[in-house]
C-alpha cells in the first residue's frame, strides 16, 4: 500500500490521457491504496481484477453516501438512482424499471438505430474529414434515447440541449447555475411528459416506466425522473465514449482493424475487447463500507469511501493475457465495463447494439477510414469516473 493518494491523481489531464502506466505501478505495490477521494473523506482505491470485482458485489459495501458520515452533494453521487440506493429500495426500483427496459424492446430498436446511423453517416459522406465525436458519436445515442422515451419530435432539439447541459463537465459557478437551471426545466418538461402518458399512454419507454407496477408499488415522479436522468447521464456519455474511444483505438491497431474488417463475425467479440480495453466508464460509482472490511489485506474501515477502478481492473495481467494489446479474438473477456452484481448495468443491452451498429457500419461504409492527426488526442474524465476523447478527427 502506498502513502495516500492525493485526489488529483484521479482528475489530472495527464491521468485523463494514459492512466494504465500509472495503475501499473500501484498494482505492483498492491491491491489497495488509500487516496483523498472526496477530499477529506477516508477512502480506498482498488486497482486489481480480483478485489475490484469481488468489491463490486459486497454487500458490506453500499451505495448510499450517508453512510460515510459527511456530508456530499447528493446529486453528484447519484443520490436516488439505481447507482445510489441499497436493497430493499433498489431492488424495488430496478424491478419495476426492469419491466420497462426490457431487452426485447432493446432488441425491436435494431433497425432504427440502423437508420439513424446510416443518416448521421450520409449527412457527412461528402467531406474529407470529420470530427466522429461531434458528427457521429454523440448524436446517435441521444436520437435513440428520445426516441425510445418517446420525446415528440418537436422537443427533440430542446432535448438534446439539455441533455448536453446535464451531462457536460462542471467547470465554474456559472456553469453550475445554468445546470441547476437546465435541471428545473429539464423536470419541469418531463413531470407534464408523465401526465400526459398517464392519460394516453403510447409505445415507448416513459409509457412503460409511468405504468410499471409491482404489487400496488408504481414508480413516484421523482423515481421517475431519476431512472430517466440515470439513463441520460449513465447510458448516453458512456455509448458515445464507447464509440470514440473504440473507434481510436482500432485505428491505432490496424491488424486488429484489418481483421474485423475481414471477419465482420467478430465483431460482438471486437466490442466487448473495446470495452475493456479503453472502458468508457474508468472507474465504478461509490462504495461506502457499513462496517470494517479487509480486501486484500487493507483494513477499510466503517464509514470509508471505496473506489473500483474498471480500468486499472482492465489491464491486470493476472485477469488478461497481455491486457495492454487490443486482442478482438480474446476468449472469455471477463471485463466490468458494465460493472457484477446486483448493480450490473441494465442498459448494457442499448450499449451494445449501439456499438455494434455504430463501430460496424462505420467501418463498413469507409474502408479507408484513419486518423486525420499524428498528435495525442485530448480525453476528458468526467467527475473521474467516465473517460473519453473531446475529439477524434478522422480522415473518412
Amino acid at each position: 500500500m502506498t502513502e495516500r493518494l492525493p485526489a488529483a491523481f484521479l482528475l489530472g489531464s495527464d491521468f485523463a490521457a494514459d492512466p494504465y502506466a500509472q495503475y501499473a505501478a500501484l498494482r505492483e505495490a498492491g491491491a489497495v491504496h488509500p487516496i483523498d477521494f472526496p477530499p477529506g473523506v477516508p477512502a480506498f482505491l482498488i486497482v486489481d481484477h480480483e478485489h475490484g470485482r469481488a468489491a463490486l458485489n459486497d454487500p458490506r459495501l453500499s451505495k448510499n453516501p450517508d453512510h460515510s458520515g459527511v456530508r456530499v452533494p447528493y446529486e453528484a453521487f447519484f443520490g436516488g438512482t439505481l447507482l445510489g440506493v441499497d436493497p430493499p429500495d433498489h431492488t424495488r426500483l430496478r424491478g419495476l424499471v426492469a419491466k420497462a427496459f426490457t431487452p426485447r424492446r432493446i432488441e425491436a430498436l435494431r433497425p432504427r438505430i440502423q437508420e439513424v446511423a446510416d443518416g448521421l453517416l450520409d449527412d457527412v459522406a461528402g467531406r474529407e474529414e470529420v470530427d466522429l465525436i461531434t458528427a457521429f458519436a454523440f448524436p446517435l445515442p441521444i436520437i435513440v434515447i428520445c426516441e425510445l422515451l418517446g420525446v415528440p419530435a418537436g422537443d427533440r432539439a430542446d432535448f438534446r440541449a439539455w441533455t448536453a447541459t446535464l451531462t457536460a463537465l462542471d467547470l465554474s459557478a456559472e456553469q453550475r447555475e445554468r445546470r441547476r437551471d437546465t435541471a428545473r426545466a429539464f423536470n419541469a418538461y418531463l413531470r407534464e411528459i408523465f401526465a400526459e402518458r398517464r392519460e394516453t399512454p403510447g409505445d415507448d419507454l416513459i409509457s412503460a416506466l409511468v405504468a410499471a407496477r409491482d404489487g400496488d408499488s408504481l414508480l413516484t415522479d421523482a423515481e421517475l425522473l431519476n431512472a430517466i436522468l440515470l439513463l441520460l447521464i449513465a447510458g448516453h456519455e458512456t455509448t458515445v465514449n464507447l464509440i470514440g474511444n473504440g473507434v481510436h483505438a482500432l485505428l491505432r491497431a490496424p491488424a486488429q482493424l484489418r481483421l474485423l474488417r475481414e471477419r465482420p463475425d467478430l465483431l460482438p467479440a471486437a466490442i466487448e475487447e473495446l470495452l475493456r480495453f479503453d472502458s468508457p466508464v474508468e472507474r465504478a460509482s461509490q462504495r461506502i463500507a457499513v462496517q470494517d472490511v479487509e480486501i486484500a489485506g487493507t483494513v477499510i474501515p466503517r464509514g470509508s469511501w471505496v473506489h473500483v477502478s474498471l480500468g486499472a481492473a482492465h489491464r491486470d495481467p493476472r485477469a488478461f493475457h497481455e491486457p495492454d494489446a487490443l486482442d478482438i479474438t480474446r476468449p472469455d473477456n471477463r471485463h466490468l465495463a458494465f460493472g457484477h452484481g446486483i448493480h450490473y448495468c441494465l442498459g448494457a443491452p442499448l450499449a451494445r447494439v449501439e456499438g455494434q451498429i455504430a463501430i460496424g457500419t462505420l467501418l463498413t461504409r469507409f474502408p479507408t477510414l484513419r486518423l486525420a492527426t499524428d498528435h495525442d488526442l485530448p480525453w476528458t474524465q468526467t467527475g473521474s469516473i467516465v473517460r473519453g476523447l473531446t475529439t477524434l478527427p478522422v480522415h473518412l
